[in-house]
């Protein structure tokens, strides 16, 4: 089990911007992961701005809920405590066909003590959605670590995006405003912090 703090900004880039990104920056690693994502036929987990999810990797898997911080140390980028249990890869791939098979799912660890503690029986959690990303981690500006994602949809929908992740928020600016310089990155309402989970509801098709 791990807590951590996350800040992070995200943008939603064109194809071209995302490319020359990748081929611009020291690849540290490349994968594939997917995110199965879950919540009450009501979106009880959305009202509270609380996501849940199931993170497949070749190897391995891990559940992680991301919860509001109530005190965060900025307020520009987004912001969250992330509660994540390891889990092997036999053990997530169980869990998801039981969610498929009987309609719901009961997660243990610290993520099911956290939502039977905040929830109790009202958080009868179904899979949602889904997305499968191709991720590449790179060596940034300053050594700040650029994440570029490569993410497809149940509805066959397919965006590219930059995460920019620290825990110094200063160091996340200054990143921005260099990439934004040397490669012409343009922020908005549209393609700032939009939330993978939130686009993989918008696209969700048929699960």
């Amino acid at each position: 089990m791990s807590e951590n703090n996350e800040i992070e900004a995200k943008i939603i880039l064109p194809k071209a911007t995302y490319s020359q990104l990748c081929e611009s920056f020291p690849v540290k690693s490349d994968f594939k992961q997917e995110n199965y994502y879950f919540d009450t036929d009501n979106g009880l987990l959305k009202q509270s701005h609380i996501s849940c999810r199931i993170r497949l990797f070749e190897d391995h898997a891990e559940q992680t809920l991301k919860v509001p911080d109530k005190n965060p140390v900025q307020h520009r980028y987004h912001e969250a405590i992330e509660i994540n249990d390891d889990l092997k890869l036999e053990k997530a791939h169980d869990l998801l066909k039981n969610a498929e098979e009987k309609g719901k799912i009961i997660f243990t660890g610290s993520v099911g003590d956290y939502l039977k503690e905040h929830f109790g029986s009202e958080a009868n959690l179904c899979l949602q959605t889904f997305s499968k990303t191709h991720r590449i981690l790179a060596q940034g500006p300053q050594n700040c670590e650029l994440t570029f994602d490569d993410t497809r949809y149940p509805d066959g929908f397919e965006d590219f995006e930059l995460e920019v992740e620290n825990d110094d928020p200063a160091l996340i600016e200054a990143t921005l405003k260099l990439l934004k310089q040397q490669y012409g990155l343009v922020q908005n309402s549209a393609n700032t912090n939009r939330a993978k989970i939130a686009r993989a509801f918008n696209h969700r098709g048929k699960i």
